[in-house]
C-alpha cells in the first residue's frame, strides 16, 4: 500500500497544497500574495482573507496535477502553528472540513518541526544527531535534532527574525517586498568594506537583529543630513553586502567602488 496524503500550508503570506504518495512529494502548489507589497510586510487580517480565496482553486489544482482524487487520499495533513492567527484559522477550517467530507484522518504538523524535517524528503538523508539552522519569514533558531520526535532548540534570535529584518531594511532603501531577494541580488555585486556595521552580541548562540536594524536607519538619516545628494539606492549594493569587519562606525568608506 503507497499512503496517499494532501498537505495543506497557510501559516503566513502563501497558500500551499502539496500530495505526497509513499514519502515522495509529487507537487507543490503555490498561491502567493501580492497585496503585501504596497505596505512593505504582511498584513495578518490581507493574509487570511487572500488565504479564503485562494485556498480552494490551489487544493484542486494540487490534486489534479498529482493525479489524485479525493476518494484515493489515506489523510489530510494541515499546519497547526506557528503562524499568522488568521491565516492558520483558513488552513486548519479546511482541512477539517475536507477530512470530515471524506471520512480522512488528520495529520496537524507543527511548522518549525515541518522546516528541521524536509531534510528527508529526499537522499541524501542527515545523520542523528545533527545541527539545523531554521531561518524562515518569522523564525531564526539553531535546533539540535536528535531524532524525529526530539529536537531542542538552543539558540534563536531574541526579537526580528532575519526575514523581518531583511524586509524592513529593503523597505528603508526603498526596494519593494519582499526585500530579502532583492537585498540578496544587490549584495552580490557590494563592496563589503565601504560600510562598516557594529556586531551585535548575545549570550550563547542566541541571536538579535534590531540592533543592526536601528543602526541601519540612523545611518541612513545621518548620510542624508550630511549629504544633499545622499540616495539610498545608489549605495544600495554596497548596503546590502555582509561586511567582513565589525566594530566602527558606519560612516567610512573604504573606495569609490558601490
Amino acid at each position: 500500500m503507497h499512503p496517499r496524503i494532501l498537505a495543506i500550508e497557510s501559516s503566513c503570506d502563501e497558500t500551499s497544497a502539496a500530495v505526497i504518495s509513499n514519502g515522495k512529494v509529487l507537487n507543490n502548489v503555490i498561491a502567493s500574495q501580492m497585496v503585501h507589497q504596497n505596505y512593505g510586510g504582511v498584513v495578518p487580517e490581507l493574509a487570511s482573507r487572500a488565504h479564503q480565496k485562494n485556498i480552494v482553486d490551489v487544493v484542486s489544482q494540487a490534486l489534479t496535477s498529482g493525479g489524485v482524487k479525493a476518494e484515493d487520499l489515506d489523510a489530510i495533513a494541515f499546519t497547526r502553528g506557528p503562524g499568522l492567527l488568521g491565516s492558520l484559522l483558513v488552513g486548519v477550517s479546511f482541512a477539517k472540513a475536507f477530512a470530515v467530507a471524506h471520512k480522512l484522518p488528520l495529520i496537524e504538523v507543527n511548522h518549525l518541526e515541518a522546516h528541521v524535517m524536509s531534510h528527508f524528503i529526499e537522499l541524501p538523508h542527515p545523520s542523528f544527531p545533527f545541527l539545523c539552522l531554521t531561518v524562515s519569514g518569522g523564525h531564526t533558531q539553531i535546533v539540535r535534532v536528535d531524532d524525529f520526535q526530539s529536537m531542542e532548540v538552543i539558540g534563536e534570535t531574541q526579537d526580528d527574525a532575519v526575514g523581518e529584518a531583511f524586509d524592513k531594511a529593503a523597505k528603508l532603501l526603498g526596494l519593494s517586498y519582499p526585500g530579502g531577494p532583492l537585498i540578496d541580488a544587490h549584495a552580490q555585486k557590494g563592496n563589503p568594506e565601504r560600510f562598516v556595521f557594529s556586531k551585535t552580541v548575545m549570550p550563547k548562540l542566541d541571536f538579535s537583529f534590531s540592533g543592526i536594524k536601528t543602526s541601519f536607519l540612523y545611518f541612513l538619516q545621518d548620510q542624508k543630513k550630511k549629504r544633499s545628494g545622499f540616495y539610498c539606492q545608489q549605495y544600495s549594493r554596497s548596503l546590502c553586502k555582509p561586511s567582513k569587519r565589525t566594530g566602527g562606525h558606519a560612516d567610512g568608506e573604504a573606495n569609490k567602488s558601490k
